[in-house]
């Protein structure tokens, strides 16, 4: 005789949910956007500024238009003053957030890290030594960017909040002197052969030529350098 089968598990409560359970809706359009706090737009506007300047700053290399190189100038104080604006909102608001402070620092990267190197580039400093140190000013923005948010996340596992009372090294947001530095320059009309200090010739050999660098770029390696030192510490305001 043949073995009945064994028998059927009876349904449970769970199951039957499971398997009558509607599906899945659809994140609507734009629903990133949508969760967006006001702080978060006006990041978004810093970052807006610091990539009218970067375009401006192309433009005047291609028209030579020194109309471009201003709006340039002028883009990047716009640029702080929205970085400035925005911490204080998400304070007001009780909005301060994880995605508020990677928009901040990814916005800070272009308006103080990326747009001063392309309007000193536009400038004049455009050799391959010249071009070497604004890539070395540039790195070290993003390096310093990365440590914050590094060391607020630390802080708070260990204290339960994202709080710090001095940063490390300058803030990427003090670039703006050097802008108002290249602003100056401009007022005076000493930008490309009429760079302050003019050009040196590093290692030339007879018959071979040297190394060919803007010594005022210097000031970009020097910025950079005091981004990124660890004896540093500078006051963090509303800390």
């Amino acid at each position: 005789m043949a073995p009945s089968p064994p028998p059927s598990k009876p349904k449970t409560a769970s199951t039957e949910n499971s398997s009558s359970s509607p599906p899945k809706k659809k994140q609507p359009h734009f629903s990133m956007v949508r969760e967006f706090a006001l702080a978060d737009f006006i990041t978004l506007c810093n970052g807006v500024c610091g990539t009218v300047s970067i375009f401006c700053s192309a433009s005047f290399l291609k028209t030579n238009d020194t109309s471009f190189l201003w709006t340039a100038v002028g883009a990047l104080p716009l640029g702080f003053l929205f970085d400035a604006l925005d911490g204080n909102v998400a304070r007001w608001r009780k909005q301060e957030s994880l995605l508020g402070q990677e928009l901040d620092s990814l916005a800070d990267l272009v308006s103080f890290s990326v747009a001063p190197a392309m309007l000193a580039f536009a400038a004049g400093m455009d050799s391959a030594a010249d071009c070497a140190i604004l890539t070395y000013f540039i790195c070290c923005g993003i390096a310093r960017l990365a440590r914050y948010n590094a060391t607020v996340e630390l802080i708070k596992k260990q204290t339960g909040k994202a709080k710090i009372t001095h940063f490390e090294g300058t803030p990427v947001p003090t670039t703006l002197l050097l802008d108002v530095i290249v602003a100056w320059f401009l007022s005076k009309g000493w930008i490309a052969d009429a760079l302050p200090y003019g050009v040196v010739e590093l290692g030339a050999w007879p018959g071979v030529g040297g190394v060919i660098i803007h010594p005022i770029v210097l000031m970009y390696g020097l910025s950079g350098t005091l981004q990124i030192s660890k004896s540093l510490r500078v006051p963090k305001p509303f800390s």
